[in-house]
């Protein structure tokens, strides 16, 4: 270590140029990475066609043999959706990495030759007004040279169309200097999809549940040919153009003193099998309490359900956590935690249903009719249902009052139902023994007495975690349509999507009408003023209200 510093320079210029040579070797090794990076993600896109190519070729040749080959095709082809997307935000990223940098060229991805928009679909020329003056002298002697046409892919309702933007060239007379307009702005580099196909094409994929080989079906039907990986590039790179507004919605969930948190399983594709991934929401929502802010979704991937997962999404975040009983929490709610404690607040929904189960009378009824084995109905777990439910009636009465109101009222009428539910409860421990399906119910609460009784003390907290619940049921819905995620990678884009698709929908905002809008604007929006594009701030803009 002292010889190394011993052949530092003394000079301060010579440090300085030193600084500048060092800085510059970096900027190029992180150029060349991303480069690589790049050039590994074309070419297991590139694979993935290639596999793909040879199971259709198969397929055409030999015919199916069964109904494993559709599926087969249907597996290539999620992948190469995932590894094309993929690709395509990599390759974005070698080319800003290459920017800062003059010493190393941006690596140029291999497409295939898109072809030309079909002729039948009707064309809409937007002239760019041209210069009244040359920009280079001030002459006004302009001359028409030609002109450029960019055509964009645009849809709307039940109609197709190309618009063609034109940008006329002009030479001056005075000075022979060609100008023309700059070219139009597109949310992905070299974009020929329009802001409202690509928002149709998001909320089809990640709000409606249907995968892109399917939307592709669709749109050849229609008369507009399109190839999967074409579709899969404008899903990557979109996504990439969206992060800005994710992670202002990450900022503004963990932001909230109250969180509704929850997760669900999510297939991933592996070799010769699917892995149980996991998708995790936060939800912050203060309406029941009559709280200001909006509400909103946030989602994060993992591959597995270790509890370092949301210890990683909440490791800088303190407040009151309504969750389920799931054991990775536990750290979350320790007292020595750093920045401080996050407070359990118990799910009566979770802790009712294990009672609904063992007295659901009505599904043993109709097990029995078709000659079904039925469980034993006890009538202890309905009265457990029925003191339960006294506490859901008197909560309804207190959504959107303020957190006085709600206090009063819980101190009122649902504190002397929960010291007779916990008595009550106790008397029925000590009747079971400790395997009983009922004691296992009631241990479920007792265990966690303070994390129930949280809601008599705390006005914000609600009895239910159904907040969470709610906005993972598209997900639970659409695992049958999609089967699985593609990829890791695959994963942490749904993750985004859903976040900005489900806040939009708890803001009862459209969420594709919105994404067009966003996506037409983000390009050129000020960072500065980014929170204008989030949904509970958007307003739809003037022309879009007048159709």
């Amino acid at each position: 270590m002292e010889a190394a510093v011993s052949n530092l320079p003394d000079d301060v210029e010579a440090l300085k140029a030193l600084v500048v040579s060092m800085t510059r070797r970096a900027t190029d090794a992180e150029a060349e990475l991303a480069n690589a990076r790049a050039k590994a993600s074309a070419d297991q896109a590139l694979i993935a066609h290639l596999k793909l190519q040879i199971a259709k070729l198969n397929r055409e040749r030999f015919g199916p043999h069964s109904e494993r080959s559709r599926r087969l095709l249907d597996q290539l082809e999620l992948q190469l959706e995932e590894l094309e997307a993929s690709a395509s935000e990599d390759d974005l990223a070698a080319e800003m990495a290459a920017a800062s940098t003059t010493n190393v060229a941006p690596f140029e991805r291999k497409r295939p030759a898109r072809k030309p928009f079909p002729e039948h679909l009707p064309r809409e020329r937007v002239v760019i007004p041209p210069p009244c003056s040359c920009p280079a002298c001030g002459g006004t002697r302009l001359s028409k040279l030609g002109e450029d046409v960019t055509e964009t892919l645009e849809v709307i309702p039940r109609q197709w169309k190309v618009i063609q933007t034109v940008r006329e060239k002009f030479s001056c007379r005075d000075c022979e200097q060609i100008t023309q307009p700059p070219a139009p702005f597109h949310v992905v580099p070299r974009g020929w999809a329009g802001p409202s196909f690509l928002a149709m094409l998001l909320f089809e994929k990640y709000g409606q549940h249907q995968p892109l080989n399917r939307q592709a079906d669709r749109f050849a039907r229609e008369g507009v040919p399109l190839s999967l990986s074409t579709l899969a590039d404008q899903v990557g790179a979109a996504t990439a153009a969206l992060m800005p507004l994710y992670r202002r919605i990450e900022a503004h969930v963990l932001a909230a003193e109250r969180l509704h948190g929850d997760d669900t399983t999510v297939p991933v594709l592996a070799k010769g099998k699917t892995d149980t991934g996991r998708l995790w929401v936060y939800v912050r929502d203060d309406a029941p309490f009559g709280g200001p802010a909006p509400p909103a979704a946030l989602f994060h991937y993992s591959r597995d359900r270790r509890g370092t997962h949301p210890r990683a999404h909440l490791a800088a975040w303190t407040g009151v956590l309504q969750a389920d009983a799931y054991g990775g929490y536990g750290e979350l709610y320790q007292g020595g935690r750093e920045p401080g404690p996050v407070l359990e607040a118990g799910c009566f929904a979770h802790a009712r249903r294990k009672f609904f189960e063992l007295a659901d009378v009505e599904s043993a009824a109709r097990l029995k009719s078709r000659g079904e084995r039925t469980g034993q109905i006890y009538p202890t777990a309905l009265e457990a249902v029925q003191r339960l439910d006294a506490l859901f009636d008197i909560e309804r009465g207190l959504g959107g009052k303020d957190i006085a109101d709600r206090l009063a009222a819980r101190h009122e009428h649902s504190a002397p139902l929960m010291a007779d539910l916990h008595a009550w409860l106790h008397a029925q421990l000590a009747k079971l023994s400790r395997n009983h399906d009922l004691a296992k119910a009631i241990n479920y609460m007792l265990r966690r007495w303070p994390a129930f009784t949280r809601f008599l003390d705390d006005g914000r907290v609600c009895i239910t975690n159904n907040a969470a619940e709610r906005a993972l049921r598209g997900i639970a819905l659409g695992r049958k349509s999609w089967l699985f995620c593609g990829s890791d990678r695959g994963g942490q884009r749904a993750a985004v999507m859903y976040s900005l698709i489900g806040t939009a929908k708890l803001n009862n905002v459209d969420p594709q009408a919105w994404l067009a809008d966003v996506l037409a604007r983000i390009a050129g929006h000020p960072v500065s003023r980014l929170d204008e594009l989030l949904p509970w701030n958007w307003c739809k803009p003037k022309a879009a209200l007048a159709a």
